[in-house]
């Protein structure tokens, strides 16, 4: 059956340390390829062997260390399933902080604007209590569940501090004598204990509200599939005005605009007739089309996106495995400096300070903003890749983006639209008569041979031949980059370049006519592409086709030239053609009559040279290539093994987005050292600090609320900074 990818949603993930838990436990199965967790999507992305190992051995594995996975049904139906499951745990969190803040206002009113009263401590006591164990009972159940389990996790500090403040105060308060019998003052922290709860809590709220913004792209495409549809391949349907496509299919009557924005990021709709193709998500605008279905649920073009987009969230940057090997240990390398703090206070002879220290080490220090730098940036910046008909297929491709120092471009298809013409054409005058039989059996033998073919300019041929006899064709070949040849009624015949041409005949054959050989230079010169019909005898026919350029070309070059990229053209047509264009374009660096493999050797020397490379193609001819590349980019609207191969997909096939995609890159890039320099800054100072170093300087030490406030605003920082690549 082989290897296969799934995305399953995880629940009970808190920080950083929970994520290398539940991936380093999936790892330990057996038939497990490669796993991804991601706190910021809350899911792990998982390849593996279904004849090995099941869904329900994989979550039986993660429930046995701590926390749970949703495996049932589809990625779709296991989304929906942990939509509903967040909205539920948000609605309940909302409740929870909102009791938590105002229990713990009353407790700081009491402690801080109040006289002492009889049985003041009691009141405190029964008011911090529903804070710390009704509203704080997650940090308890989850913190205490790592620790079972053999780990440590954020929760694990919160249960900690929150823990000590509060049995340190139960016992001064029950016990006071311990400390005054010593002259000392029995104080009570409730309010600390309420207070950490509280902001803690503040904090998981604005950072649960941000990180879900972030996956809002791909929640986004969810919502555009249609439910119910019970079409079928091969049948017809009726799409009205206004209506929104479930199928991909050809339309066979009408003419209508459909909007297809959400997939491509084009804001102008597109005509839509005979023949043209639509695509589910997409809305039929102010006329009614017969479609005829050609795919249906998962194998449509949305649902591609989807999985891909989806994949692609799930994916890790590089940088993120140094990260992941930090934040692993953080967690008990933070309760080893709290328990050192603690044992230096007591040395000094200050027991209290020494609690309220080691409380404030453990509240103020942050995994998770380490575990959220990396990954929102990664699903934020995806995201609004999508949404522009950017389809990024991994964390590490969007990365190697912005480091691109040369752009290697097939022409047709790429730079042009990729649908030529034929402009002229010559036939040998013995037999251009009309009424020849020999003639037209002649037009009916290229259209045979062209009908055959897949290349781009095989197609305008039989365009131009539409009428044709479809003769039967005997021996079809395909000659990499210089044409075709067949056997039709007994005889071989080929079509092709003049490089086909010299490989069977040499230099052109004698009983070519003038006016047929004649025509070939003036075309030549004036760019056009041209196709020959001959035999090992005579040349019987000649045609000029012309493929226009994009109407984004010169400016998207201009873009990416702007940007410090160099551009090289790549062609297997004519030296002329491809210097007409590369002229166009202002395209200085440019190849003609280059075979698929020697696209790929091309980039491979660009490589050697120490360049970056990215390479830019459609057909399949460009897969190799693709492949060898940096960075391989496909054409939506081209071939599925180039857009397979390639890292990159652009859906519009429009090379503006070209510009984007480097600029999105490096805005992606520049956020996530923003968050890690943040996260990790605020761990090196904030610990110190919260252990009291300026202490002996300055008597100064950090309040354990204070703490508490500082560690739930860095994760929101972090978040927060993300939700910028969504603009």
């Amino acid at each position: 059956m082989g290897v296969k990818r799934r995305n399953f949603p995880v629940q009970g993930m808190g920080c950083a340390a929970c994520v290398a838990r539940v991936e380093n436990t999936l790892k330990a199965c057996k038939g497990v390829s490669g796993v991804n967790v991601s706190l910021a999507s809350n899911s792990a992305q998982v390849d593996y062997d279904p004849a090995v190992v099941t869904p329900g051995e994989l979550k039986k594995a993660v429930q046995d260390a701590g926390y749970d996975m949703l495996v049932d049904g589809s990625d779709d139906e296991a989304d929906s399933e942990a939509e509903i499951a967040r909205q539920d745990a948000f609605s309940a969190l909302k409740k929870d902080t909102l009791l938590a803040c105002v229990l713990a206002a009353l407790v700081m009113l009491l402690s801080m604007g109040f006289e002492d009263f009889p049985g003041k401590g009691f009141v405190l006591w029964a008011l911090a209590t529903p804070v710390v164990f009704w509203c704080g009972r997650r940090f308890f159940k989850a913190g205490f569940s790592a620790l079972r389990h053999g780990s440590a996790n954020m929760d694990t500090l919160v249960a900690l501090s929150v823990s000590i403040s509060y049995l340190f105060s139960v016992f001064n308060l029950l016990f006071p004598q311990v400390w005054t019998s010593q002259g000392l003052e029995a104080h009570l922290y409730f309010e600390s204990a309420t207070m950490i709860v509280a902001f803690i809590l503040i904090g998981r709220l604005l950072e649960e509200r941000a990180k879900h913004s972030t996956t809002a792209a791909i929640r986004k495409l969810i919502g555009l599939q249609e439910k119910g549809s019970t079409a079928r391949p091969g049948e017809t349907v009726l799409v009205k005005p206004g209506e929104r496509l479930a199928v991909d299919g050809l339309v066979t009557d009408g003419s209508s605009y459909v909007d297809e924005s959400t997939l491509t990021g084009e804001p102008v709709p597109a005509l839509k007739q005979a023949g043209s193709h639509v695509y589910a998500g997409t809305i039929n605008q102010n006329g009614a089309l017969t479609v005829k279905v050609e795919k249906v649920g998962e194998n449509t073009l949305l649902s591609g996106i989807i999985r891909m987009v989806r994949d692609a969230q799930g994916s890790k940057a590089p940088i993120q495995k140094t990260v992941d090997r930090i934040a692993a240990v953080f967690v008990p390398v933070i309760i080893g400096i709290s328990v050192l703090t603690l044992l230096i206070w007591i040395l000094c002879g200050e027991v209290t300070l020494g609690l309220l220290s080691m409380v404030t080490v453990l509240v103020i220090a942050c995994p998770c903003s380490l575990g959220l730098a990396t990954p929102t940036a990664i699903i934020a910046g995806i995201g609004n890749g999508a949404s522009k008909g950017i389809l990024i297929k991994d964390a590490e491709s969007l990365q190697v983006a912005r480091k691109v120092q040369a752009m290697v471009m097939d022409k047709t298809g790429t730079l042009t639209e990729g649908k030529p013409s034929v402009v002229e054409s010559v036939w040998d005058p013995s037999i251009t008569t009309e009424d020849d039989p020999t003639a037209l059996n002649l037009r009916d033998v290229l259209y045979a041979l062209e009908h055959r073919s897949e290349h781009p300019l095989a197609l305008a041929v039989c365009e131009s031949l539409r009428g044709c006899e479809d003769l039967p064709v005997e021996d079809f070949e395909a000659v990499l980059g210089k044409g075709i040849a067949g056997t039709v009624h007994g005889r071989r015949y080929y079509v092709g370049n003049m490089d086909l041409l010299r490989d069977v005949c040499g230099d052109l054959p004698e009983a070519t006519n003038p006016m047929v050989g004649d025509s070939i230079g003036p075309w030549m010169d004036a760019g056009h592409t041209v196709t020959l019909l001959f035999d090992k005898v005579k040349v019987y026919a000649v045609l000029a086709l012309s493929d226009e350029l994009k109407d984004t070309s010169v400016q998207a070059v201009k873009a990416l030239q702007a940007q410090g990229i160099e551009i090289h053209m790549l062609t297997g047509d004519n030296e002329v053609a491809a210097r007409h264009i590369a002229e166009e374009t202002g395209i200085s660096h440019v190849k003609a009559h280059v075979l698929p493999q020697d696209k790929a050797e091309y980039v491979k020397q660009l490589q050697a040279s120490g360049k970056r490379v990215a390479m830019v193609g459609d057909g399949i001819n460009d897969s190799a290539a693709l492949a060898q590349a940096d960075l391989g980019i496909a054409m939506g609207q081209g071939s599925d093994i180039a857009i397979d191969t390639a890292q990159v997909t652009i859906v519009s096939s429009d090379l503006s987005k070209l510009s984007d995609l480097v600029r999105l890159s490096k805005r992606t890039v520049t956020i996530i050292r923003e968050n890690l320099f943040w996260a990790f800054i605020y761990n090196l100072l904030a610990v110190p600090l919260a252990a009291g170093i300026l202490y002996p300087v300055n008597g100064f030490l950090l309040n354990p609320m204070v703490a508490a406030a500082c560690m739930a605003l860095s994760s929101v920082c972090v978040v927060t900074n993300s939700l910028r690549l969504r603009k």
